[in-house]
């Protein structure tokens, strides 16, 4: 009992911790693509635009750029300040001015790369399972047996892994499994049977 109730529990962590990870990657592509966003954001703007067409050319400093756009030094000086923020120019000291440069890393990566989701595409029927087996699973233990079809059908599947493919059982040995997960175990056993899970044939029963 003792060794059953440990794998049970290690299992309880391995399905938390699944769902962590899942949680951690998730949010980790979530910021990666509010950066894109910000980055194309930044870039649909007219007078930005024109300021990088000028930095293609050469690096500048604010003056030039404001007399060159007729614009106010004030003006390009905001523009650059957001442009820097976002990783889209750098900036660097020569004698008495403030030297802008194109980042031009980013401007080499081809478009595909801007609009790329690096978040692997999460399997929503994997997470759905993991959500169900969490929500009526505690401590390796059944909870209740769901009542809606798809439910019930994964908690069923879950406590069947407990069973080696090609090998018979007595109805004892099936109890006995069954019973780590919850006490009915009749009810789950023919529930088993009708899901097509389990099949059996007078007091012998095997997996599907």
């Amino acid at each position: 009992m003792e060794i059953a109730a440990h794998a049970a529990l290690k299992q309880e962590c391995d399905k938390l911790l699944a769902i962590t990870d899942a949680s951690d990657q998730q949010v980790k592509g979530q910021g990666a693509m509010k950066e894109k966003l910000e980055f194309l954001k930044l870039l649909a703007d007219e007078t930005r635009l024109k300021i990088l067409n000028l930095l293609l050319q050469e690096d500048s400093y604010v003056e030039k750029i404001a007399c060159e756009l007729s614009l106010t030094p004030a003006t390009i000086c905001y523009h650059l300040k957001k442009m820097e923020s976002a990783g889209v120019v750098k900036c660097s000291r020569s004698q008495f001015y403030m030297i802008y440069s194109l980042n031009r890393e980013m401007f080499d990566k081809p478009i595909y790369q801007l609009v790329k989701n690096e978040n692997p595409i999460v399997d929503t029927d994997e997470r759905y399972k993991k959500d169900v087996l969490c929500r009526f699973f505690k401590y390796g233990r059944l909870t209740q047996l769901p009542t809606q079809r798809k439910k019930r059908e994964i908690v069923l599947f879950e406590i069947a892994k407990q069973f080696e493919a090609g090998r018979k059982y007595d109805e004892k040995e099936v109890n006995e499994i069954i019973h780590q997960f919850h006490e009915d175990h009749c009810t789950i056993r023919r529930e088993m049977i009708a899901c097509g899970i389990m099949a059996r044939e007078k007091e012998t029963y095997w997996l599907l």
